[in-house]
């Protein structure tokens, strides 16, 4: 198991940050990617990442990783791209502002989602302000291709500002497909989010010792299977839930 120091940065939660935590620990949950127990998990609600580098980064828990340079630096990339991009592109975000006050809004909002505390203010009222009246020409699957083609390359080209953790970007990607993902099923276009490997599924530490008959029963059968396995058990001899109870409870 690798290590690293963690929190780098100090961390608060923001104007956002709570509601879309839980939101997306919902989602990720009815996906497979989290655990049924997941809202109950300070690994997860923790806003300062794991220690342990063979644990997801949850996107909450970014800042406590990258602080607010490297987040401002990506986010600035992403604008130049899109300032340099065709007009019917660029003419969008112009309207709307200056290069720099769209690297202000935008990097106010990753920093309070990732757990950099209160600097996005107005929340998700604002946010969807933003995307219903001033960006609502680029909310399309023509908009949102070419948006998502930017930041893919912007995240390609930004590893320098990533640290050396392979799992910021994994982290990033899932942050921002999270989003498109909703935004998608807000107005109505195709889902298109490839911004890259997202974070895979966090299993749940099981201690069967620490357990109690009934507690060890209510664990579905995946979660049965897979403990046992961590434990060198051959599942296959146990086809049945009642069989990987009983043994459960025999360790």
């Amino acid at each position: 198991m690798t290590t690293i120091d963690l929190p780098k940065f100090p961390t608060q939660h923001g104007y956002m940050s709570e509601k879309i935590q839980h939101a997306y620990i919902t989602a990720a949950i009815e996906n497979g990617v989290l655990p049924a127990v997941a809202h109950r998990m300070p690994e997860v609600l923790s806003l300062t990442a794991s220690s342990d580098t063979s644990k997801p980064i949850q996107f909450w828990q970014l800042f406590s990783v990258l602080g607010q340079d490297p987040i401002v630096g990506i986010v600035g990339r992403f604008y130049e791209r899109v300032f340099a991009d065709e007009p019917w592109f660029t003419s969008v975000f112009e309207k709307v502002g200056g290069l720099h006050h769209h690297i202000g809004t935008q990097a106010s909002m990753w920093i309070d989602v990732m757990g950099g505390g209160p600097y996005y203010h107005g929340a998700e009222f604002r946010l969807n302000f933003h995307h219903t009246h001033n960006a609502m020409a680029l909310m399309n699957d023509t908009g949102a291709q070419r948006w998502v083609k930017l930041m893919r390359e912007t995240l390609d080209t930004s590893a320098d500002l990533m640290t050396d953790d392979p799992r910021v970007r994994t982290s990033i990607n899932t942050f921002l497909s999270y989003f498109m993902t909703k935004y998608a099923e807000q107005f109505a276009f195709e889902d298109r989010h490839i911004f890259g490997e997202t974070n895979p599924p966090l299993k749940r530490r099981i201690n069967f010792m620490n357990m109690s008959e009934d507690s060890i029963a209510a664990l579905s059968e995946q979660e049965l299977s897979e403990a046992l396995a961590d434990h060198g058990v051959d599942v296959a001899q146990y086809p049945t839930k009642e069989a990987l109870v009983n043994k459960a409870l025999m360790i």
